[in-house]
């Protein structure tokens, strides 16, 4: 595969690393099958997001960069950065757009998320995304120190969630929107942090497993500056009876 003239796959992809196909308008993503890989969630996150084209939108936290791919395939917006504080990871999430050939459009940023507003500007974007680690410091098991890269990304080891969303509500213009995903039981923190910042929780959506079990993600859209309105969207179930993608799903990753 040549990205672009004078860069080909073998100068952009290290040998541990694989290409994986996004299934969506030509594009693959570069990642370490023994580092943290991107999941279901990014890619529901990336349908959920109510990005258009012309905006400005960042991803905080961006890992191997399959947001910013994922949001500008379905939605051209006219500017995407990423913003991963990992350098190896922020290293590799590069290495993808240059691979798509979008580095006119998408920007990778090795940075701590919660420098963004002094780099970006206050008030600079009017979309962020953030998939953010599930657990508090200290919650669960860590993964080995082979594997810093996991422990980040399912921790609150280099961010708290509290930092992510006053770090989203910094960066949005009025009226701009915060789209998350998290798990169902961290619910409320979530909320309380979003209308801290003054954002407000305007759509959310449960993801389970299959029908009639317990929801294991929740997605939640906040918009700066107005007023409660919550619309909770139909549930999401990510299999069918028979052990398939629903279809449903199989829409949010083929279309």
């Amino acid at each position: 595969m040549v990205s672009r003239e004078g860069e080909h796959e073998g100068d952009l992809v290290r040998p541990y690393e694989r290409v994986d196909d996004l299934q969506r308008s030509g594009l693959v993503i570069i990642q370490n099958p023994v580092r943290f890989r991107f999941s279901v969630d990014a890619v529901l996150l990336s349908e959920f997001v109510s990005a258009r084209e012309g905006d400005r939108v960042i991803d905080l936290g961006t890992g191997t960069g399959v947001i910013p791919l994922l949001v500008w395939a379905r939605r051209r917006p006219a500017k995407l950065v990423g913003v991963e504080i990992m350098e190896d990871m922020a290293d590799m999430a590069w290495r993808s757009v240059r691979l798509n050939r979008l580095e006119q459009h998408i920007s990778i940023v090795h940075d701590d998320l919660r420098n963004a507003p002094a780099r970006f500007g206050l008030e600079s974007f009017d979309v962020v995304t953030a998939n953010p680690p599930y657990m508090k410091a200290g919650a669960g098991v860590l993964p080995g120190e082979h594997n810093v890269g996991k422990s980040e990304a399912k921790h609150e080891l280099a961010c708290t969630l509290d930092d992510v969303v006053r770090t989203a509500s910094a960066l949005l213009r009025s009226r701009g929107k915060l789209a998350m995903v998290h798990r169902p039981a961290r619910l409320v923190d979530l909320v309380c942090a979003m209308r801290a910042a003054g954002l407000e929780p305007r759509r959310a959506r449960f993801v389970q497993s299959r029908a009639k079990s317990s929801p294991v993600m929740v997605l939640v859209e906040a918009v700066k500056n107005v007023k409660p309105d919550l619309t909770i969207l139909p549930t999401l179930n990510i299999y069918g009876d028979d052990g398939q993608y629903t279809e449903e799903m199989m829409r949010i990753y083929t279309e």
